[in-house]
Parts: structure tokens; sequence; C-alpha cells
């Protein structure tokens, strides 16, 4: 096909993936076949397969390519608060089609595979360029004395962004901004401001 013979190497692979991602976003794992990743990306079967032996592999590394690729930038307003704000909304935004693709898109993945959606949700988060970046917001707000460290615990750490994709599973949609402002105002905050009277 003409397609590949202009695409080697890395730009062969980035095509490859960005295809995959884009077939499983638009079909699902139970119709997403080698066939169909080749016929969009403009190349032959043995292509992918010398790369990825089976269906699985190629979804589990289209993920991770999605991961890599789409990095949400870490905001830095002087605001603990605003800048988790902004992190989550920027969060919902790019992560839309990962959390559709988790909750209706992938059953028949998991069950031929023996995999749970953690186990995914790790292939995607080792496979970003950047650590999430509310580990540095979170780390900002407590140099600057908005969050009390010795409340801050890995479970509270992690609220923001277990309360945005319990959003984003459940509604399959963008969650608007206020239940955002929410959940950090009203969930958030008051578990890690530190506490006036001291204690």
């Amino acid at each position: 096909m003409p397609g590949e013979t202009r695409r080697r190497g890395a730009a062969l692979e980035e095509a490859l993936l960005e295809a995959a991602w884009r077939e499983l976003v638009e079909v699902g794992y139970g119709r997403f076949t080698i066939e169909a990743v080749a016929a969009r990306a403009g190349t032959s079967r043995p292509v992918i397969y010398r790369r990825w032996p089976d269906r699985s592999e190629l979804a589990i590394a289209a993920v991770r390519h999605f991961g890599r690729t789409t990095p949400v930038p870490t905001p830095d307003t002087g605001s603990v608060r605003d800048d988790l704000v902004a992190l989550l909304c920027d969060a919902a935004k790019s992560r839309a089609e990962l959390a559709a693709l988790f909750s209706v898109q992938m059953a028949e993945f998991f069950a031929e595979t023996g995999r749970t959606p953690a186990d995914l949700r790790a292939d995607f988060m080792q496979a970003r360029s950047q650590p999430w970046g509310i580990d540095r917001v979170l780390r900002r707000g407590i140099e600057r004395g908005e969050i009390d460290p010795e409340r801050m615990t890995p479970r509270i750490a992690g609220l923001p962004g277990d309360l945005l994709r319990h959003e984003l599973l459940m509604t399959l949609r963008l969650p608007p901004e206020e239940t955002i402002v929410e959940i950090i105002d009203t969930i958030f905050m008051p578990l890690v401001v530190p506490r006036k009277d001291g204690s």
C-alpha cells in the first residue's frame, strides 16, 4: 500500500497506534480487529502483527499511546484551590474519551484477557510523558501553607481525581464546571486546609 512505503519506524508506529486508538473509541473492543486498524492506517495486517501479536496487545498499546500523547498541563495560579479546579477541568476535557472507552467499550477486553479496569488504567498512567499534575499542585499548596501535610493521606490526595473519574464514568459526558468546583470546595478542601484552632 502507498502509506506503507512512505512511513517507517517511529512514524509508522505512531500512525498505527493512532489508528488503533480511533478504532477502539469508535467501535469498541468487541468489533476491534487488526484488519480494520490496518485499513484505517493504510497499511497491511503483517505490518501490525510484526509489532503486536494479537488485538489485545494492540489495544493496550493504543491506550498507552493515548496516555503518552495527551498530557494535562499543570496550572500554577498561586492558589491550590484554583489550580485544582483548572486541573480537573482540563483533565475532564482530555479524558472524556478514555472514560467512555473504559466504561462501555472494553467489557469484552476484560473478559478475554482477565485484566481489570485498574490494570488498564495503570498502563495508561505509566505511559504518560509527565506524572499526574495533582501531585505538584498539592506539594505547592503544602509549601504555601494552604494545605496541612498532616491531613494529606494518599487516599485524600487521590480524591479529586477519583471523584472526577466517577463523574465521567457515570455520566459519559463532561461534568459542568460547577460540579468540579463542588468537588474541590465542598468535599476536598475542607479535608486538607489547616484547622484554625491548630488541632
